[in-house]
């Protein structure tokens, strides 16, 4: 979850999806209801999206719903509040696919591969939800709400600890983990909106080419080195970030 979910949890806009039972049963089965009736609405959006695209107005999300405009805004104070709640469920979309490709247990190419097209899928499936947080084309969007620069943010810094922990393991440098993890991070976003404008290629293409860029800078640095990694043998340790909560905790896995 981005930091901008967590400002929705902040700024009292919304039912709070975590806070503890009251020990009022009635009160306790209110706002349940209402963090579940919220949730619906944010998958009514999401269609709504597909539909209009990112200029959608809050009727559409109604229609959408099949409520009227006055019940929708029992549970969202305004667009701005629609908007985090989007945001909130693109991170929690996203970070379900990449986190587990990440994290997987295989050689270094298909581990490769397998984030990327985590990354892709999602844009493909959700490319409006995509355009709207990236775009910030929502009129009455939180001046400060950048969704797609906040997690971009937070996939940074974990593929900096997962980079650095490996180079560390090879005896290299691991000074390069986080100029590297950036340019990894701004390079895959940027290629992903190019190609959701573009569509010029396949999803699987896009994901080999990008795949293929990766790993020859990998590969060629470790070889500077005096390294070869074997690119379809896994590695003796696999290292695992997991992102949660808009921060990063890293452990290892032997």
């Amino acid at each position: 979850m981005s930091a901008v979910a967590e400002g929705v949890k902040r700024s009292g806009k919304g039912p709070k999806a975590d806070e503890p039972a009251t020990g009022d049963a009635r009160r306790d089965r209110w706002r349940k209801h209402r963090v579940a009736r919220r949730a619906e609405f944010v998958e009514a959006a999401l269609k709504a999206l597909d539909e209009h695209g990112p200029d959608l107005a809050m009727e559409d999300v109604a229609v959408a719903a099949g409520v009227t405009k006055p019940v929708l805004y029992r549970h969202f104070a305004d667009k701005a509040d629609l908007y985090l709640a989007l945001g909130q469920r693109g991170t929690e979309l996203l970070f379900s696919r990449l986190v587990p490709a990440i994290n997987a247990e295989l050689a270094p190419v298909p581990r490769i591969r397998m984030a990327l097209d985590a990354f892709f899928t999602v844009i493909e499936e959700h490319p409006n939800l995509y355009r709207l947080l990236a775009r910030g084309s929502f009129t009455e969007k939180p001046a400060d709400a950048d969704v797609v620069a906040e997690d971009k943010e937070l996939i940074a810094t974990a593929l900096t600890a997962l980079l650095g922990d490996y180079m560390r393991m090879f005896g290299m440098d691991s000074g390069a983990a986080e100029p590297w993890a950036y340019g990894i991070v701004g390079m895959v976003q940027n290629t992903g909106e190019w190609w959701l404008e573009r569509r010029s290629m396949s999803r699987d293409s896009v994901v080999e080419y990008l795949t293929q860029i990766i790993w020859a800078a990998i590969d060629g640095l470790a070889r500077q080195q005096g390294i070869t990694i074997d690119p379809n043998l896994p590695l003796e340790e696999n290292k695992v970030v997991r992102l949660s909560a808009g921060k990063k905790e890293e452990s290892d896995v032997g």
